[in-house]
């Protein structure tokens, strides 16, 4: 483990046993607000000073087993449960390396917030809609596996399935840290249906994930806003294309535009609009002060660059290459049925680690 991390939790471990013996103290249970504040922060440290603790004896006990293996007294059969005993127990020690990891790395406060997904055909032409369709089925049943809510806010389909653009909002705890780590480009290799020749094209999508932002954190000004209303176009009957209840948003001072014509009611999609308003903006200013802290830290992890291909969806071979973890699975058929927790939990590792040892 790296040391700065063995440093941070082992103060960690040794804070706890300091308040433990200061809420014995009788001048400080005499004191309630103190007697609160000292409770609160040992509560907050307990189940990382027991991981510390029980990791402790784990290395206590691979010492003791490294002992009974160089001793050339002790025989082939206590050898042998020595090496199986080494086997589980640093298997047992890998694992709470895991959790502490997760106990010291340092929260983002966005990963519990709704999320905005938007996908958009990159090269490729109507190969790359059909890509940016099949990537939102896929976002979609991953969605769906977490108990997640999904609701299309805008799309521009093109037909058989495929999507110029499609804006979706996500809904449910924990949702924008399951997905934050979708945004980049996405590479699909695959014979396209209308290629008589059977040749492989490369195609790409992007996608961008950006966290709701409560009315709160962000003001917006309304006579900063021009609202258009227009017929709906699409499927939906009748009403749709003669009812002006599609709305088209433009925030002025910043030039961004949002568009929602899904609902029937002119209403609903302008509460949508505004929603995915508010967040594009957000995350218009985060994607400007990273590209600022880029130019002087160009290590620094996760900008949120799209312009880099994150992954690639190879079909011939039946392989999913995560390039940011160097992570390949081949089973392309059910990652696109929404079977991507390797990839989110990978992802989360590298993060976390990167994020933890930075804190040390």
């Amino acid at each position: 483990m790296d040391t700065g991390l063995m440093k941070k939790w082992e103060a960690s471990a040794s804070r706890y046993d300091e308040l433990t013996s200061q809420l014995m103290d009788p001048s400080v249970i005499s004191q309630p607000a103190l007697l609160v504040k000292l409770t609160k922060e040992r509560t907050e440290l307990e189940a990382v000073s027991q991981l510390f603790y029980r990791y402790q004896e784990i290395l206590k006990q691979l010492d003791e087993a490294a002992h009974m293996l160089s001793d050339p007294s002790a025989g082939a059969e206590l050898h042998s449960l020595a090496n199986e005993e080494t086997a589980q127990l640093k298997t047992n020690r890998d694992d709470l390396e895991r959790q502490v990891l997760e106990h010291l790395t340092p929260k983002d406060p966005r990963d519990e917030k709704n999320l905005f997904l938007e996908i958009r055909a990159g090269t490729g032409g109507d190969e790359a809609a059909l890509f940016a369709g099949d990537l939102f089925r896929m976002y979609a049943k991953f969605a769906d596996r977490h108990k997640l809510k999904v609701d299309i806010v805008e799309a521009s389909e093109t037909g058989k399935g495929g999507y110029k653009t499609l804006i979706a909002v996500i809904e449910g705890k924990g949702g924008y840290g399951l997905l934050k780590y979708e945004s980049g480009v996405h590479r699909v290799q695959r014979v396209p249906v209308t290629e008589a020749a059977g040749r492989i094209h490369t195609s790409t999508v992007t996608v961008a994930v950006m966290p709701e932002v409560d009315e709160v954190d962000v003001q917006i000004d309304p006579k900063d806003l021009r609202i258009d209303t227009f017929c709906s176009s699409g499927a939906g009957g009748q009403s749709v294309n003669t009812t002006y209840s599609a709305v088209r948003i433009t925030h002025i001072p910043t030039g961004v535009v949002v568009s929602c014509q899904d609902e029937r009611s002119q209403l609903k999609n302008r509460t949508k609009a505004m929603r995915t308003l508010r967040a594009r903006i957000v995350e218009a200013e985060r994607e400007k002060q990273e590209a600022e802290i880029a130019q002087t830290r160009k290590a620094q992890v996760g900008t949120g660059d799209r312009s880099e291909k994150i992954r690639t969806y190879n079909f011939p071979q039946n392989r999913v290459t995560d390039h940011r973890v160097g992570l390949t699975l081949h089973k392309l058929e059910q990652v696109l049925e929404g079977d991507m927790d390797e990839f989110v939990e990978a992802l989360r590792a590298q993060r976390d680690h990167a994020a933890a040892t930075e804190v040390s």
